[in-house]
């Protein structure tokens, strides 16, 4: 019986430590302290700045791809917007159409808007989110900030793995009976690189820009408005 009282008497000893270092009620009681914080001014206007960068998604191109080559010295350019493709338009030419009579001659499919559901959903989710931004400014609440937040990393996130997706169905369904055989490829998403006789050249639009900014601000808003936790 001793024994058994002593070895009660370790394990109790064992677990006191451990509950000192982390104590669940408390934590919890802290992190709903944070979701009710009310937000400041100040982050309210960073927030609608935020809102105010969404608009210029949908006027500039969420991506460049450009494609130099002998024939092309000039570089056939691809515009990708949240909303339509899009080719360059020097004089006599149309490069959207070049594009696709290239893909043509090593299998590749042609580039349609039609095939992009993402052209419905992106500018839907970015309307969604001005929307949201709007509401988070007038509740003044950092759970809503928060929410929106935590959305639309989701959102990009999705979003980048749709286009690698998108670039790698391209590159790597290829047509068998195609007049050029070419093995089959990864697009670069970032960057630049070798293609057959062509280089690519790939990079962020000035609309990724704007919805980076976008996140980066809604995080300033959160620090700023949650620096303010240890003062309650």
């Amino acid at each position: 019986m001793s024994n058994l009282q002593d070895f009660i008497s370790r394990q109790e000893s064992a677990i006191q430590p451990l509950e000192g270092k982390f104590d669940m009620e408390k934590w919890l009681e802290k992190a709903n302290a944070f979701f009710d914080l009310p937000l400041r001014l100040q982050s309210r206007l960073i927030i609608l700045i935020a809102a105010v960068l969404l608009i210029p998604t949908f006027i500039f191109p969420l991506w460049n791809m450009t494609l130099y080559a002998n024939q092309f010295p000039d570089g056939l350019n691809l515009y990708i917007y949240s909303y339509t493709l899009d080719g360059g338009h020097p004089e006599g030419r149309n490069d959207l159409q070049e594009i696709n009579t290239l893909n043509h001659y090593i299998g590749m499919r042609p580039l349609l808007e039609s095939d992009f559901s993402e052209f419905g959903w992106i500018p839907l989710m970015i309307g969604i989110f001005f929307i949201l931004t709007l509401r988070t400014i007038v509740l003044g609440k950092m759970s809503n900030l928060v929410d929106t937040t935590v959305l639309f990393m989701y959102f990009s996130l999705f979003s980048f793995w749709s286009f690698y997706n998108r670039l790698y169905q391209y590159g790597h369904n290829l047509d068998p009976k195609a007049p050029v055989k070419v093995p089959p490829f990864m697009p670069p998403i970032i960057g630049s690189k070798q293609l057959a006789n062509f280089t690519v050249y790939s990079y962020p639009g000035p609309a990724s820009y704007f919805l980076v900014g976008f996140l980066l601000l809604l995080l300033v808003s959160i620090l700023l408005s949650g620096r303010h936790l240890k003062k309650l």
